[in-house]
């Protein structure tokens, strides 16, 4: 059985020593082990240093992709290159490589195709108390969306299994942390968590670089992926809201109209009211193509998915 860790590095001379060093040369069960790094770009000597540290395999993207590319161009690479097993691990060395051993035991043991190493958020110290609140909140929320139960849904230390790498698809162009949970949990790909600790910052995130702006596009990238995948909810209660609206409305003219002190229509909520059914009507509608076009979506995902194993093996 064949692990490759793989490394998405942009501007990591410093802390990337760090990472290689704890990473672990020996794991019961795995017959080799091999380190891909995804150089992002790098204008500084990230690419020497991986060398210098002799990491089998460096794919170099020349310029700045961003995390979400790299890390689904790395999952293509490692596939390539016979991965049984890929953990993710970041070059920031914000994780424990001797955390890896328990990171991959439900896929070994076939308990899960895809593990979160989890962080005790409340206890690490670098983290303010806005982003804690932040943290908690947008991992909660992702859990209600995603149907799973993992604690830490940002957390990029994590394992994939052969066919749960094949599976999965990042549309994303900001972070695939919360989307590949997303879609494991909604294709029902087996999910699994451990706890684990995190070593002392080194640098500041180059991911989160204003709570607003991390809040504004994570809430994109769920929505946009609960659209992917329950289109026909979305509309469907979104639409429901504009009926009841109009519902109301609609009530509210005929009391006027039968029982008004001056039997006075209150045509503005009658023409409101017409306003609001058209609306809802149109969003539901919408749900219903919508939900095709998913259905359609599904059918090429599965398609994708086997023409990707098929092209493996060849």
């Amino acid at each position: 059985m064949k692990l490759i860790i793989q490394i998405p590095c942009y501007n990591e001379e410093k802390t990337l020593p760090c990472v290689i060093s704890s990473l672990p040369h020996k794991i019961d069960n795995i017959d080799s082990i091999e380190i891909l790094v995804i150089n992002d770009g790098s204008t500084d000597n990230t690419i020497k240093v991986a060398n210098e540290l002799g990491v089998q395999h460096i794919l170099d993207l020349h310029y700045h992709h961003g995390l979400a590319q790299v890390f689904r161009k790395g999952l293509e690479r490692s596939l390539e290159l016979g991965a049984d097993i890929i953990v993710n691990t970041d070059g920031d060395n914000q994780y424990k490589g001797q955390d890896i051993p328990r990171l991959i035991e439900p896929i070994i043991r076939k308990k899960a195709e895809m593990v979160i190493g989890c962080r005790n958020i409340s206890e690490i110290k670098h983290f303010s108390f806005g982003k804690k609140i932040l943290q908690k909140f947008g991992s909660y929320i992702v859990r209600r969306f995603s149907k799973t139960n993992i604690p830490d849904t940002t957390s990029g230390f994590r394992a994939y299994s052969r066919d749960a790498a094949l599976r999965l698809n990042v549309f994303s162009t900001y972070t695939y942390t919360l989307e590949t949970i997303i879609q494991a949990g909604r294709k029902e790909i087996p999910l699994a968590h451990i706890g684990i600790e995190t070593n002392p910052k080194l640098r500041e995130s180059r991911l989160i670089k204003s709570i607003p702006s991390y809040v504004i596009r994570s809430v994109v990238t769920i929505l946009r992926i609960y659209l992917m995948y329950e289109p026909m909810k979305f509309f469907v209660k979104f639409g429901a809201l504009f009926l009841a609206g109009a519902s109301v409305l609609g009530m509210r003219y005929l009391y006027f109209f039968f029982l008004g002190p001056k039997r006075s229509g209150h045509i503005q909520s009658l023409i409101l009211a017409l306003i609001l059914t058209v609306i809802g009507v149109q969003l539901i509608f919408t749900g219903f193509l919508a939900d095709i076009i998913a259905a359609n979506r599904k059918l090429a995902e599965d398609i994708l998915y086997r023409q990707k194993k098929q092209q493996l093996k060849s």
